[in-house]
């Protein structure tokens, strides 16, 4: 099963993409993408009340949903989000302390994993030059669909030294930058308790569709 893990839409501030229209593009570019479903991971929020059943349905393309926030070591996904996490934690607070998020996501039920880490500044790497590793990482983002040049490749080292697990996902806001890079699973994952049960117990790896897509155009 194949699923982009990091997908921002019109819900967040800096993205113009409208989740129904992220599920056109990949119904049209099946079988080229073979996507399963995505992850929306809005900046810093956490609406309880978003319902995309009704589009799950009529595209046949699973929706589930996380948050993405900032903290003091840099950018992490939360996914699993309950109201035990956001009353715990303020999402729009842009200095998270990671060493209590992370942990403390695992306890109540979630899991916290660093994104886009090989990015300067506010990338996991560049925070580990000069603090201390974190605790109770389980996996973190070894694809992403919008970094740089070698900015990927920076995140090798890292899993190599820590023995992170690797996932990808496209980071997209625009619609045709979705199912870009992704992650396969070796089971099934139908909910969000799946997917958290899925991180934590590994068997699945970063896929990246670029150069499938670049010999199509």
């Amino acid at each position: 099963m194949i699923l982009d893990l990091h997908t921002h839409s019109d819900a967040s501030e800096d993205s113009r993409a409208p989740v129904e229209s992220y599920l056109k593009w990949l119904v049209r570019k099946r079988p080229l993408l073979p996507i399963d479903g995505i992850v929306l991971t809005e900046h810093r929020q956490w609406n309880p009340h978003a319902d995309y059943r009704a589009l799950e349905d009529k595209y046949g393309l699973l929706i589930l949903r996380g948050a993405e926030v900032e903290t003091d070591y840099g950018h992490v996904l939360v996914y699993g989000v309950n109201d035990a996490i956001t009353r715990r934690f303020d999402f729009t607070n842009v200095r998270l302390p990671a060493a209590e998020l992370i942990p403390a996501v695992s306890a109540l039920g979630g899991i916290a994993a660093p994104c886009h880490p090989g990015r300067p500044t506010i990338g996991l790497c560049a925070h580990y030059e000069d603090k201390p590793p974190l605790e109770g990482i389980v996996a973190v983002e070894a694809l992403n669909g919008g970094s740089r040049r070698g900015e990927n490749e920076r995140v090798q080292q890292l899993i190599a030294d820590h023995g992170y697990g690797a996932f990808g996902g496209s980071d997209s806001h625009l619609v045709s930058f979705i199912g870009i890079c992704a992650t396969e699973f070796e089971c099934a994952v139908r909910t969000i308790e799946d997917l958290v049960s899925a991180l934590q117990g590994g068997g699945y790896r970063p896929i990246d569709f670029r150069e499938r897509l670049r010999s199509e155009a």
